[in-house]
């Protein structure tokens, strides 16, 4: 289907070294559609899903491309967003599986094809394969962009093949492995991992964060979810998910009852015990896990989690109750989602495990920020990632190449903004970010990312936001609360209305919510100057549509600032 599909573009015109976007969701495909392209050297440019107009219309535009590949879902967006885009001439469709793709209402001139159409017209052609060569541009992969507009990286399939070989390595891969595939195709976690399973012909299973597990969302009450079905050995995650992950399993076992809560606990801190010191414990896997285990279809038996740092409660959480290595990757789109990766055996958290084969890691004096290369216990710095990993550049942006890219020891390097340490093991930690920190009034320096991954611990915690000025003492929080534990919350204070909008402006509400949030940072051992001293509820619920966080569910923390800034002066005022 892959080849058939390139070979149909060349039967529409499409040249090769020309660019062509892709703007879908995560499906079997895109990832056909992606692998037809590389058979004929046309460079992709992959969009998120989630991204708002202006953006989508900023990396079409930006790639001068003809062709769109869309689906069914998103396929009406473009009646209003190709008037602004004056190049396209063709776009092709993924259809729906249960109704017909209408094509009124679009602007003349436009030619249309189903996925289906474009592989036929490759099926019937005489065109043959182009193959790259490694130097030949395979993606042109748009960032969802914490910070401003979102920028273009272009990655080789020379840079691509030597990601997938480093973390191949890292991971094991078994012939009878079987991967769950959900998260965002444009986001090279996904890319990678998926590319990956193509390799070793591991068959893969499509999902959706909503359908993943019989309690989730859009799975009817009695139906088996996607991980019941498919019953999946090996998937990747964000700590989003893992959070959520967390706290399900949390609120199921508080709904059995007391008694089977305290059984839970003893099993965990027993479970952990003996993992610490290299045992398993059948046992008690048995007797207190099992079901937690059947949540995700009983098969899991490895799972990597990137995108953001994954809080150490967590971590040992499901790594305990489900009985498997969460193994936590370091890597940014710039280095092919590719830097370093916990070993399986690796017991400790907050920490990324050691470098890849295929690059080297040195880390550079922040003085601005106080990290040297000479502190002491261990060595601190700006990470500094170099190999045949690294991506060429941005995409029509020199200047940004320039700042952020260079060429030293006969290799490309990449300075990533991240604050890391070396352990004695030669493993890395991620201690800060160059954006992320802010300096207080009295000289206190606070990782903002590094507070929030604490804090999102708190079961009431949906998302928070964590903000500070340099002109203040104090650090103030933004948060979307979860509903269930919101109405629990008002029920116990005897607040009759539980509107949503109501509860996150009451006052009793806030002061209670406020100091679970404190409990939660204490018990952390978060600094007197990291806790928040004030919070502000929001009933939205921080989705990528919202404009508020990235597709990978990181913080916009700009978009935020701006969206909550009365909110931010009032909290500072009082």
């Amino acid at each position: 289907m892959a080849t058939n599909f390139g070979r149909g573009l060349r039967a529409l015109g499409h040249q090769s070294k020309e660019n062509i976007v892709i703007f879908a969701e995560t499906r079997k495909e895109w990832l056909i559609s992606a692998m037809g392209c590389f058979k004929q050297n046309f460079p992709l440019c992959t969009l998120y899903a989630t991204l708002g107009d202006e953006a989508v219309v900023h990396g079409i535009n930006e790639t001068e491309v003809r062709h769109i590949i869309t689906s069914h879902e998103l396929l009406p967006k473009f009646k209003t967003l190709l008037a602004k885009c004056p190049n396209v001439t063709h776009i092709t469709y993924f259809g729906d599986q249960l109704k017909e793709t209408s094509l009124d209402g679009y602007k003349a001139g436009i030619v249309f094809n189903s996925f289906e159409d474009v592989i036929k017209k490759g099926n019937n052609s005489s065109f043959s394969d182009e193959p790259p060569r490694e130097d030949d541009t395979a993606i042109i992969m748009y960032t969802s962009g914490s910070t401003g507009a979102p920028k273009g990286v272009i990655m080789s399939h020379h840079n691509l093949v030597n990601s997938i070989i480093g973390y191949a390595v890292g991971l094991n891969i078994k012939r009878d492995d079987i991967y769950l595939a959900y998260l965002p195709l444009a986001h090279v976690l996904e890319l990678m991992a998926e590319s990956m399973m193509m390799m070793f012909g591991v068959p893969m299973g499509y999902s959706t964060p909503l359908t993943m597990t019989d309690r989730s969302s859009k799975v009817k009450r009695g139906c088996p979810g996607d991980c019941s079905v498919l019953k999946p050995t090996m998937m990747a995650a964000v700590p989003l998910i893992l959070d959520r992950i967390y706290k399900g399993i949390l609120d199921k076992v508080a709904a059995q009852g007391p008694w089977l809560g305290k059984l839970f606990e003893f099993g965990l801190e027993y479970k952990l015990n003996w993992m610490k010191r290299g045992w398993d414990t059948p046992i008690c896997n048995w007797f207190v896990f099992r079901k937690v285990r059947a949540l995700l279809g009983g098969r899991l038996r490895i799972m990597a989690v990137g995108g953001a740092p994954l809080s150490p409660d967590t971590h040992n959480f499901v790594r305990a109750s489900l009985g498997v290595p969460v193994l936590q990757g370091y890597g940014l789109t710039e280095s092919c989602g590719c830097a370093t990766l916990m070993d399986q055996y690796d017991l400790t958290t907050g920490q990324v495990g050691a470098p890849l084969q295929v690059c080297d890691i040195k880390l550079v004096n922040w003085e601005e920020g106080n990290y040297r290369i000479t502190d002491k216990p261990r060595p601190r710095g700006e990470i500094v990632i170099g190999g045949s990993n690294i991506a060429v550049g941005y995409y029509k942006n020199p200047k940004k190449t320039k700042e952020d890219f260079f060429d030293s020891d006969g290799r490309r390097w990449f300075r990533t903004g991240d604050i890391g340490e070396f352990g004695e093991d030669g493993c890395l930690m991620i201690i800060d970010r160059k954006k992320d920190l802010v300096k207080l009034q009295f000289g206190e320096y606070v990782s903002l990312g590094k507070v929030e991954s604490e804090l999102k611990v708190c079961p009431s915690v949906e998302n928070i936001c964590v903000y500070g000025e340099s002109s203040k003492n104090n650090i103030v929080a933004i948060m979307s609360p979860v509903q269930k534990n919101l109405e629990d919350l008002a029920r116990s204070l005897g607040k009759k209305d539980l509107r949503r909008e109501l509860l996150c402006m009451d006052d009793d509400i806030n002061k209670a919510l406020l100091q679970e949030l404190v409990a939660t940072g204490k018990k952390a051992k978060l600094e007197r100057f990291e806790l928040p001293t004030a919070l502000f509820l929001t009933s939205e619920l921080w989705t990528p549509d919202t404009g508020l966080v990235t597709a990978a569910f990181k913080l916009k923390r700009k978009s935020i600032q701006v969206k909550y800034q009365d909110a931010i002066n009032r909290m500072y005022a009082s």
